[in-house]
């Protein structure tokens, strides 16, 4: 027996070593990711605020840029950033918590909840599910928007007749269409079986379970301090900056465009993950894919991702001067907060470098950066 033990020993202290490297393997260099963005905000006008969490406590946290450049006021790791469609993810979890609740039933049709919605064909054929996972066939409302003064929309029902009167794209749950309009009415059904707005629904359920208190859908015609402004480089005169204040929502709404900071986007991280907001059965089916969805699969207001056979769950968000990504790695224990003010192009660099740093190099990641390197 004890030569046997002798033999076995070797095979033990092998696999431990494995496991060991491989554990070593995912653990980010925080150095390199440091070096690589303060070169990022030397040399690319990087701006905004990264962070990274491990077993849900922050091991890297910086902010880069400015969150006001006309006056050279620097972006805080306390900042508020534009979500833009990060917001799905609130909107989605407020869906789940009524079903978790009995109130809604995923297969139901609009028209159960909204009785009184003018289009028929969405009433009457589009489910909650269909809304959720962007197989409804509806489509967008920004074209309409953006010819109209947006101080008016303020409200969920104000953005309704952008789009009530739009033909379904395809028959509801066949296809994918990312639709915000879809997003915009699971709003309005949230709103009719609370009695109260979907503000402050999110807001009492959501956010302040999960201490949330720096996150909400800020109306920006008031004086709201510690906020990021979105810039791009003008096409019209080089070299110069733009802000974003004119093409952006004036309230965050449903589907996008409400604020928050790192630090509560790692809070909803942790909320989500110790089923604060959800049982452990309603979060699992949140956080699943359910439809392809680029290179992964959409769940319920949540892209899954896998890189290297591990999962990452979370959403990201953009517009004119925004692009963001909130990235949860359950299977190796970390959390990513991307917020960025500025051109879009060093978010896919912050992304992409985290990425590899965390779950190791893929055909994707590689070939983003061979550019870079030639």
């Amino acid at each position: 027996m004890e030569h046997y033990k002798t033999k076995l020993l070797p095979l033990i202290l092998l696999f431990c070593l494995i496991h060991l490297e491989l554990g070593q393997a995912q653990k980010p260099d925080i150095n390199t990711i440091n070096q690589q963005l303060r070169k990022l905000e030397k040399e690319n006008y990087l701006s905004g605020v990264v962070l990274i969490a491990k077993n849900g406590h922050p091991i890297y946290k910086e902010a880069f840029g400015f969150a006001n450049r006309a006056d050279s006021i620097r972006n805080k790791t306390s900042t508020k950033f534009n979500l833009a469609s990060m917001n799905k993810m609130f909107t989605a979890m407020a869906v789940m918590q009524l079903v978790e609740a009995g109130k809604i039933s995923l297969q139901d049709k609009v028209g159960k909840y909204l009785t009184d919605y003018p289009n028929r064909s969405v009433a009457d054929s589009v489910t909650v599910h269909d809304l959720l996972t962007h197989t409804s066939g509806m489509g967008n409302f920004w074209a309409e928007h953006d010819k109209l003064a947006k101080e008016k929309f303020k409200s969920v029902a104000d953005y309704l007749p952008l789009f009530v009167d739009q033909k379904l794209t395809f028959a509801p749950g066949s296809n994918f269409l990312y639709s915000n309009s879809g997003y915009m009415v699971l709003g309005l059904i949230i709103e009719k079986i609370t009695g109260k707005s979907y503000f402050d629904f999110v807001k009492e359920n959501i956010y302040k379970p999960a201490k949330m208190m720096e996150t909400d859908a800020f109306e920006l015609d008031e004086a709201i301090p510690n906020l990021a402004i979105g810039y791009t480089m003008s096409l019209e005169k080089p070299g110069q900056w733009k802000n974003n204040i004119f093409s952006n929502v004036a309230k965050g709404t449903p589907a996008g465009g409400g604020y928050s900071t790192a630090d509560d986007l790692l809070k909803f991280a942790n909320a989500l993950q110790n089923n604060v907001l959800l049982n452990k059965k309603n979060t699992e089916l949140y956080t699943s894919g359910k439809v392809k969805y680029r290179e992964g699969m959409y769940g319920y207001g949540i892209i899954e991702n896998k890189i290297n056979g591990n999962r990452i769950i979370g959403h990201t968000g953009g517009h004119f001067g925004i692009a963001n990504e909130l990235m949860i790695f359950p299977d190796l224990g970390y959390t990513v907060v991307i917020l960025t003010n500025g051109e879009v192009e060093n978010y896919w660099e912050i992304s992409n470098l985290i990425k590899k740093e965390i779950g190791g190099s893929t055909s994707a990641i590689d070939n983003f950066f061979i550019p870079r390197m030639s």
